[in-house]
């Protein structure tokens, strides 16, 4: 369901995979019942109702059920745990103009996108919380 990376991807506005996010949400929020006629029945079949509703925007994901949003708060949780440093920390190192122009180009890229990646996990946790 996830892909071969195991990863999704989350834009600003809206989750980039959303497909395989909201399949991911609903097989693991569903009761066992629900799941062994998931597995009967190979999956869903396509409905084209819920693809046009298929868009993971913010505004979407800050109205999932509980048991998605807890899933999702917990799992960006873990995934800002296995950072070195948290976004403050980032934050600092960029305001630090003296500290920074210490870091090599490719270590001040790094840092960029570290800092990216956790104001959008970050922004993540605000909407699921």
């Amino acid at each position: 369901m996830v892909g071969e990376e195991g990863a999704f991807v989350l834009g600003w506005e809206e989750v980039l995979t959303e497909e395989e996010l909201s399949m991911t949400l609903k097989v693991l929020c569903m009761s066992e019942e629900e799941f062994k006629e998931y597995k009967e029945q190979d999956g869903w079949e396509d409905n084209s109702d819920e693809e046009e509703n298929s868009v993971l925007s913010n505004e979407v994901l800050s109205r999932l059920k509980p048991p998605c949003k807890k899933l999702l708060y917990d799992s960006v949780l873990l995934t800002l745990e296995s950072y070195g440093s948290d976004l403050k920390a980032e934050q600092d190192l960029l305001n630090n103009k003296e500290a920074y122009e210490k870091l090599s180009r490719r270590e001040q890229q790094a840092l960029h996108v570290r800092y990216g990646q956790k104001r959008i996990l970050h922004q993540l946790l605000e909407l699921v919380r």
